[in-house]
């Protein structure tokens, strides 16, 4: 017995296009201490970052004068890695440097 087709009134049969949806973004923030040198923070923005020798500076200096500087927007997974090395990497070196992560 043939199979039939079901029958759609002359309308073309579509699949759903599957929506994607962007991850959500947070940011990377450093914390500004007393002891930390202003050195080590553009140290740790070059190579956790890979921010370029005067983007670094800024943002070190963002640190120092407003206690806090966004060193980047990754998702949350890259953000809690890149916090975990800077923490990693300043007690590695005997110092008190912090990172957060926020949303947004």
């Amino acid at each position: 017995m043939p199979r039939e087709d079901p029958k759609t009134g002359g309308e073309v049969l579509e699949k759903p296009k599957e929506k994607t949806k962007r991850p959500e973004m947070f940011k990377v923030v450093l914390l500004n201490d007393d002891y930390t040198t202003m050195e080590f923070v553009v140290h740790v923005l070059r190579s956790v970052f890979n921010k370029p020798e005067q983007e670094a500076y800024r943002i070190m200096m963002q640190v120092h004068i407003h206690g806090r500087g966004i060193c980047g927007s990754y998702t949350y997974e890259i953000a809690e890695t890149k916090v975990s090395t800077v923490h990693e990497m300043a007690r590695d070196n005997g110092f008190p440097l912090r990172a957060t992560i926020e949303e947004g």
